[in-house]
């Protein structure tokens, strides 16, 4: 049998300190619709982590959390700057243009998953058209799709413009934990001119659920009514919400993400594969051959091809120190 240790974060398991906040929210009765006290308690830890003033909602993936918060940034006819590599723009089937009913994405070039200042300003020059769809959001992600962290100071660089324009700003942290770990400053969003931020719950070890944050009070007006057209304002929402009580009471978010960074990086020193970008979450994308890829699914590890082309190897809250081990002596006989 194949072992997926490695194909995703989204392969471990739950974390206990998750199950077990589940499991004390199933005590008794309580209002629905997220109204409840359970997802009122969740939603103020999410507010003291981030130090900020912000309505909270909680939905059950990061393709719903993502493509909702875009369809309340933008116009049918408008479209979402995003690194073309960007979760929005691969991997959610259109969901955004499905939510935002025909909303565009506009792909822009960057290095390592971080989009490239240069091509952000080429974008925001581009004139107005009946022909094209303008830019009317700017989409990021922290920690990028290659596992590289932006700084708040290169955030704040990418936004000061797009905010200038009057634009909004949606910030997926699908593995905001894991950017937090390794240095990112949850505090300093509320400075960045987000909007939109979304806390990635299913990835940092909890049953699915994502937090959606927002930080525009004007956005927030009728947001449940959008959630609830969506399918994402479920009866009982205090099970979307217990697990960040779980993660966020006694600093299991930030602990369960610390180490699946340094697992990270000590696959990284196992690693006889050239690593095609810096390893500063819980990520790694090496050059491998399609034959080597092969061997490596053959001697029992399963790991992806990814979008440019490398290897992605993704560690976990659950990753151990002796499966890296492993891993790293089936990657040195395979090589």
């Amino acid at each position: 049998m194949a072992r997926y240790d490695f194909a995703s974060d989204n392969t471990a398991p739950a974390t206990p300190e998750a199950l077990k906040a589940l499991i004390a929210a199933n005590e008794g009765f309580t209002s629905g619709y997220g109204t409840d006290q359970v997802s009122a308690q969740a939603a103020d830890l999410v507010r003291q982590m981030l130090d900020a003033d912000a309505e909270v909602r909680f939905v059950a993936s990061g393709t719903a959390a993502n493509s909702i918060s875009l369809a309340a940034l933008c116009r049918p006819f408008e479209s979402v700057l995003a690194h073309e590599h960007a979760h929005v723009c691969t991997d959610e089937t259109g969901a955004p243009g499905f939510f935002g009913q025909g909303l565009g994405l506009t792909r822009l070039p960057g290095a390592s998953g971080k989009i490239d200042p240069a091509a952000l300003a080429q974008a925001l020059d581009q004139p107005d058209v009946s022909y094209r769809q303008p830019a009317a959001a700017l989409s990021l992600t922290n920690a990028t799709e290659y596992g590289t962290v932006y700084s708040a100071d290169a955030l704040k660089a990418l936004t000061t413009p797009v905010k200038a324009k009057g634009y909004g700003v949606h910030l997926d942290g699908a593995r905001l934990a894991n950017a937090a770990a390794a240095g990112f400053d949850l505090k300093a969003i509320k400075t960045l001119g987000v909007d939109i931020l979304v806390v990635g719950g299913t990835k940092a070890g909890m049953p699915p659920t994502e937090a959606v944050v927002i930080f525009d009070p004007t956005l927030a007006r009728r947001f449940d009514a959008r959630l609830k057209q969506a399918g994402q304002l479920p009866s009982k929402g205090r099970f979307y919400a217990a697990p960040f009580i779980g993660m966020l009471e006694g600093g299991a978010f930030l602990r369960h993400a610390a180490h699946a960074n340094a697992m990270a990086r000590k696959l990284a020193g196992l690693m006889p594969f050239p690593v095609r970008h810096p390893v500063e979450a819980n990520g790694l994308f090496v050059e491998m051959d399609e034959p080597t890829l092969q061997r490596l699914h053959a001697s029992g590890w399963f790991a992806y091809r990814f979008l440019d082309g490398t290897v992605r190897f993704m560690c976990s809250w659950a990753t151990t120190a002796e499966a890296v081990e492993a891993l790293g002596e089936s990657l040195r006989q395979i090589a």
